[in-house]
Formats: C-alpha cells, sequence, structure tokens
C-alpha cells in the first residue's frame, strides 16, 4: 500500500512538472515570436532584456553586444525625402510605389532637421525640456518604418548635429559665444542669422546621441549626422568657443565626436555614417575650417557621404573649367581622390564605405550653370560608377526629384 501511495504522488508530481514546462515553453515560444516580429518590424532592437525569462529568475542580464556584425549591409540609391513629405499619406504611398518601380532602395528621412526640430514624439529628456517636439509632423512613426520595411526600402535617420538653433536659444548656455557671453548669431548664404551650438560642449554630444538612439530604437537601420562641423557662416570669426578650444583643433573635436558617437550606438545595431563637404577630401584649408577630417573619420564611420554637387565647386576646381556643366568630370575626380585618400588608411584597419551625394536641382545662381535634367543625374551615376563605387543619393531639398534619370 505504501509503495502504492507514493508511487501516485510521484505520478502527480511528474504530471504537475510536465504541465508547468509545457506553459512555460509555449508562452516563452510565443513572447519569442513577439519579440522576434517586434524587432523585424522596427518597434525595438535586440539589446532589450528578455523579460520573461528574468521574471521567471531563468535569465540573468546580459550585457549589451554589438549587433550590428549580423546586421546585413545595403547598397544605397537612394533620396532625401523631408518628414513633410512622408507625414502626407498621399505622398508617402506615392514614393513607396516610385522606390517599388525604380532602381532606389533607400530613403533617407529628417529626424533631426537643419532647424533643430525632431520630426517625431521624442522621449530625450532634453528634448521634452526643450519641446523640440512640439510641431512633429510623423505622428505614426512605428508604422512608417514598417511600411518602409515591408516594401523592401532601407530608412536612414538625418541627425543635424551642430547646426541647431533651437537648442541654442532654448539653452544659451550650449550656444556658441560672442565674446562678451551673448549668443553669436552667424549669417548664412541664404542671409539667415542663426546661432549653432558649441561642437566643444559634450552635453551637445549627449543630446544629438540619445536622439540618434531613440531612431534606432524605432527601427532606422542607418543612422546618418548631418551638419558634423563648424559653422562657416559670415561672422563666425568672431566666435569664443570657450577654453577646450585652446587645447584642441576643430578636426579633433569633430574626429572625437565621431568616434564617441558610433562607439555609442554601435550596441544599438545600426550603421553610422556622416555627410561631409567634398572639398575637404583635398584641400586641407577647408577641411580645417570645418573640422572635417576626412581620413580619420573615415576610421570610425561605417560610410562617409562627400557632397559632390557639381555647382559648389568653384569653376577652374581639379582642373575642371565649368563644374556645373562638366557633373561627370568633377565627380569622377572628387571620387577617385578619395578613394586615394581612404587607400592611406593602413590594410586591415576599419574605412569607411564612400557613398557621395549628387546633386538633382538646378543651381541657378551659379554662372554658368544648366539645367539639370535625367541626363545629367545619369553623368553623376556614372562618374560614380567609373570610379569603382555602387552607392549614392540624390538630393533636392524641396523633393522634386527626376525620375526619368532612374533606372526602372
Amino acid at each position: 500500500m505504501a509503495i502504492q501511495k507514493n508511487l501516485k504522488y510521484i505520478i502527480i508530481i511528474i504530471i504537475i512538472a510536465i504541465t508547468v514546462i509545457t506553459t512555460v515553453n509555449l508562452f516563452g515560444t510565443e513572447y519569442g515570436k513577439n519579440f522576434l516580429k517586434f524587432d523585424i518590424k522596427g518597434n525595438t532592437k535586440m539589446q532589450q532584456k528578455v523579460v520573461l525569462g528574468e521574471a521567471f529568475g531563468i535569465y540573468e542580464s546580459q550585457p549589451e553586444i554589438n549587433y550590428i556584425k549580423y546586421a546585413k549591409p545595403v547598397k544605397v540609391k537612394g533620396v532625401f525625402l523631408s518628414e513633410w513629405t512622408l507625414s502626407s499619406k498621399e505622398k508617402r504611398k506615392y514614393w513607396i510605389d516610385t522606390i517599388n518601380n525604380t532602381e532606389l532602395n533607400a530613403i533617407v528621412l529628417n529626424i533631426k532637421n537643419d532647424d533643430g526640430m525632431i520630426s517625431f514624439d521624442s522621449n530625450v529628456p532634453l528634448a521634452k525640456e526643450i519641446r523640440s517636439t512640439k510641431d512633429a509632423p510623423i505622428k505614426d512613426i512605428r508604422k512608417l518604418l514598417i511600411e518602409l520595411k515591408e516594401n523592401g526600402i532601407y530608412p536612414i535617420a538625418r541627425i543635424v548635429v551642430f547646426k541647431d538653433p533651437y537648442l541654442a536659444n532654448q539653452r544659451p548656455d550650449l550656444a556658441i559665444k560672442n565674446k562678451d557671453g551673448s549668443i553669436l548669431r552667424v549669417k548664412s548664404s541664404s542671409g539667415r542669422a542663426e546661432a549653432w551650438v558649441n561642437p566643444y560642449n559634450k552635453e551637445v554630444w549627449d543630446y544629438v546621441i540619445e536622439v540618434a538612439k531613440e531612431a534606432a530604437d524605432v527601427g532606422f537601420e542607418e543612422i546618418q549626422f548631418d551638419y558634423i562641423r563648424f559653422s562657416t557662416g559670415r561672422g563666425i570669426e568672431l566666435a569664443d568657443f570657450g577654453e577646450l578650444s585652446k587645447e584642441k583643433t576643430k578636426q579633433d573635436v569633430i574626429s572625437e565626436f565621431t568616434e564617441y558617437a558610433v562607439k555609442q550606438l554601435k550596441t544599438k545595431g545600426v550603421y553610422v555614417s556622416a555627410d561631409v563637404y567634398g572639398t575637404i577630401i583635398n584641400s586641407s584649408i577647408d577641411s580645417k575650417i570645418v573640422g572635417q577630417d576626412y581620413v580619420e573619420m573615415s576610421k570610425y564611420l561605417d560610410y562617409i557621404c562627400p557632397m559632390v554637387y557639381p555647382s559648389h565647386f568653384a569653376n577652374g576646381t581639379m582642373g575642371v573649367k565649368y563644374p556645373d556643366l562638366q557633373p561627370y568630370d568633377i565627380i569622377l575626380k572628387y571620387m577617385q581622390a578619395s578613394e586615394a585618400k581612404l587607400n592611406t588608411i593602413a590594410k586591415g584597419e576599419h574605412r569607411a564605405i564612400a557613398r557621395p551625394w549628387l546633386q538633382d536641382f538646378t543651381a541657378s545662381w551659379v554662372k554658368p550653370h544648366q539645367k539639370y535634367t535625367a541626363q545629367q543625374i545619369r553623368e553623376q551615376k556614372k562618374a560614380v560608377y567609373d570610379a569603382n563605387l555602387e552607392e549614392w543619393i540624390l538630393w533636392d531639398a524641396n523633393n522634386r526629384y527626376t525620375i526619368d534619370g532612374l533606372d526602372k
């Protein structure tokens, strides 16, 4: 009897154990599906904790891992689109259809724009404090990222770094100052007087990187920094950058920010790129003025994106008489110069892939100039390919692109 009674208890215990294990496995499997689904659709990144495991005391918190090695790189053929363009359902559908029917495969989207405003409802503390999301046009950022990925479109978040008049005005302690301590306002080429934030201030760095991390968390695959430089506006020579500027050059600071930002973002599983002036590739003078060192920045970035718009080069540059009239010649020369510069990085060391910005606008203010049509777009693309490169992005601030210049 005692043996039968014990056997009965053993059987009951085994049944209970099997039931518990099955329940946990089923629940855990379903959670796993949701977790993976969540990640693929861009609502989170893989660094988040396994909540179920921790709740049952099964797993311990794991250190952050660099997931970028598992990400599949994309050979980008993209366009820049403003946040206002993609906040419109009609324009969003138009661009998804256009990309599906052309060689395009990527969108560079404003997340923190030239005015310092953020395009979606951010939870970054400083953004909340200064209300830099108050006019955010994109109300469904996660849905947008899901839609783009479902259509095979590679999403890149454009984040403007040191040109941030809104932050400078809201937080004068972070702005570039005049000698008397007042906010310095430099005049841009358009004639606007604008305040910039101080690249020597690490609180500015951290704010930008927190915005970038949030962009990664909502599903962007790449963070692209723009205005990652010092201002060249009229009046900048009057700037007082503080005591640190006596110890470090502009190039030192921009390179240090680049290294710092890349390290911070790698745990988010995203690629990191930066826009730079095309002229810094072969002009040490321009490099020192803006603080962009092409080779040093390329040692940290995944992609370096020189803006080689033909209209932006002076007549005679690189032996090209009229760059705006000779887009193939000027871009080929600059991208060949880029390759030569990048080849100075020792073999085995990390070096960025060059991915140039191309011109899809007519620069009527340049003399002489020409209307940019499908022919000029194709000439620029051919120059990229003839320089043994495979990637490019088109720029038009108004988002009116020459679709006829794209392959089907």
